[in-house]
């Protein structure tokens, strides 16, 4: 393996004994302490998996734009289906990539006295033209939910908690699955396939197609790159943990460069959060962690909210200003002069 810019876990270590199981608690409690940022191995995701979700996600991508455009976002109130691509910004400069979000498949909820956060719940808009992507989005989605719960338990541990900690207030989490494309620029300097950001949950699984860069980590104040491992994800923490920690764990500025024509590059992260009313109350953690919670970082442009729902409709509104206008005008306004 080449020299890498973040450290490597291996997840099967908690099932190796408890000597392996500790040793893996204390590299989870350090690289997440200190970078925010590593690849996780041993997930137990199988190849004929990754195969299928990279097949699916280039078979939805060459569609014809007419069944892409049909399942557009900006028909979903909830921010879920395609989006072209320029349809996304962060940090208000326009992303180089084209995507399909997926979240829980629920009902939508018609209180117009409940909060803002409760029209991210709804339906997920399919291709009708591609019935399998939805059975391997399942199956993905399914996995990887075992993956967090087993690393937040980890972790719930290596704080000084108890073990069910996150599951206790964690509720019925709130998922999203991106699945992205980032075309090729022939353009001569880099261009922003999606802008520095910090993700705005507890905790990101990110897969990327083998052999493809791109994706950058803030480490010190440099950009460093994070190419992909074979059979590893990379993984991060977002502001929801920064905050439950006090700072103790440090959600990370990342960045992807988009590919030179005629590249592309697929990635698919999977965030795992809260349901969208819970709030995770600060681990008291024992004195000598304590002791090095640097505090929640202050950024009066993101401020980042204890209820999930607030976080991640905060984050919604502000990558798509044109579902946001479409159809939640109140919440725009609302911001705009608070």
């Amino acid at each position: 393996m080449p020299d890498l810019n973040l450290p490597v876990l291996d997840l099967s270590l908690l099932d190796q004994g408890p000597d392996a199981a500790a040793r893996f608690r204390d590299e989870l409690r350090a690289a997440t302490h200190d970078v925010g940022f590593f690849y996780l191995t041993g997930t137990g995701v199988s190849a004929e998996l990754e195969t299928n979700l990279l097949r699916v996600a280039k078979d939805f991508f060459a569609l014809p734009d007419a069944e892409k455009l049909a399942i557009e976002n900006v028909t979903s109130p909830h921010f879920r289906g395609y989006t072209r691509v320029g349809g996304e910004r962060t940090q208000g400069r326009v992303d180089w990539r084209e995507q399909i979000d997926i979240g829980p498949e629920r009902d939508a909820i018609r209180d117009p006295d409940g909060p803002g956060y409760n029209r991210l719940i709804g339906p997920n808009l399919w291709p009708a033209a591609q019935p399998e992507l939805k059975e391997v989005v399942t199956e993905w989605h399914d996995h990887l939910t075992g993956v967090a719960r087993k690393l937040l338990r980890a972790w719930a541990l290596a704080l000084g908690a108890e073990e069910q900690y996150f599951d206790r207030h964690f509720g019925d989490p709130q998922t999203l699955i991106k699945i992205v494309r980032y075309p090729g620029k022939d353009d001569p300097t880099p261009q922003q396939g999606v802008g520095a950001h910090k993700d705005s949950g507890v905790l990101t699984l990110l897969w990327v197609e083998p052999g493809k860069g791109g994706l950058q980590v803030e480490r010190d104040g440099e950009w460093v790159d994070a190419p992909p491992v074979s059979g590893a994800f990379v993984v991060n923490i977002g502001e929801l943990l920064e905050y439950a920690t006090q700072g103790y764990l440090r959600a990370t500025n990342h960045r992807v460069i988009s590919p030179r024509f005629p590249d592309e590059r697929i990635s698919v992260p999977f965030f795992f959060n809260p349901a969208l009313d819970a709030r995770l109350p600060i681990i008291e953690l024992p004195v000598e962690l304590a002791a090095e919670a640097r505090g929640v970082e202050e950024d009066p442009t993101n401020p980042i909210h204890a209820t999930y729902g607030e976080n991640a409709l905060k984050s919604r509104l502000r990558a798509h200003p044109d579902v946001a206008e479409r159809w939640h005008p109140d919440l725009v306004a609302a911001r705009a002069a608070s």
